[in-house]
């Protein structure tokens, strides 16, 4: 399930083909096995309203929380972007050999960053080494500065770093803070059961348009998938505050 949804492409054609045949289904029991009494419609017509109301309902609680978490993976970018740049300016309070090497280790780093959010693999190796190595190297070089001179101001370029680090950690965490996978289903659940209602209840307009409640239900899937993923779909946080930052440290 985690595979589904972690690819808007592939909500969106489970969902269609799912609802779809949901509808199919019911019309093939309308029509072939019971079909609905006319005393029975008026109730019949109340449960269906109530499950497309509570289909909207769902639908309209999962965009909220998708764009939530995109608003916070946004905000914790930014966060890092501001760190970083800190840091930076706070190398100054370092020796010169040393403040040299964290300016380094910084634009390594504030490189790798981007690399995280551009990256469509999460689960990269190489970029994932890479910036624990840089971040090893730039925490050793600024330790070891602060324990050979003890001070309030070295305290600061410590404290920097340490919230480098923390808004890295933020911020990956943010990623990891997806829609839960039973709201996923629940929501599928009562899509498919509101098609299959529908698919029931008679109708004069055909069967084509059996097909609009999931297409239409499927785009709306397709969008909070979308926005909910980090990694895949056309909606995603694009690094602008890092890439400044990175372009302010260069000469």
């Amino acid at each position: 399930m985690n595979s589904i949804i972690d690819n808007p492409f592939a909500v969106f054609a489970v969902a269609l083909v799912t609802q779809w045949g949901a509808a199919f289904v019911g019309d093939l029991l309308r029509r072939r096995i019971r079909p609905l009494k006319k005393d029975e419609r008026e109730d019949f017509d109340t449960v269906l309203a109530a499950s497309l109301t509570l289909l909207a309902l769902i639908i309209g609680f999962s965009f909220s929380m998708a764009v939530s978490r995109y608003d916070q993976r946004k905000n914790y970018e930014e966060a890092e972007a501001n760190a970083i740049g800190t840091q930076y300016l706070r190398a100054d309070l370092l020796p010169a050999e040393d403040a040299a090497k964290v300016r380094q280790f910084l634009k390594t780093y504030v490189d790798q960053r981007i690399n995280f959010y551009l990256s469509k693999d999460r689960a990269n190796p190489e970029v994932n080494s890479d910036l624990v190595k840089a971040q090893n190297e730039v925490w050793a070089t600024v330790v070891r500065a602060a324990a050979a001179q003890p001070s309030p101001v070295l305290a600061l370029a410590v404290s920097g770093m340490n919230d480098v680090f923390n808004t890295q950690a933020d911020a990956q965490a943010a990623w990891l803070n997806r829609i839960p996978t039973a709201a996923w289903a629940l929501m599928i659940l009562i899509a498919i059961f509101s098609n299959l209602l529908l698919g029931y209840r008679d109708r004069s307009s055909g069967s084509l348009a059996l097909l609009v409640l999931p297409v239409i239900a499927s785009i709306a899937f397709y969008l909070i998938a979308d926005i909910d993923s980090p990694y895949l779909g056309v909606i995603s946080v694009v690094p602008h505050n890092l890439m400044s930052t990175s372009q302010a440290m260069k000469p």
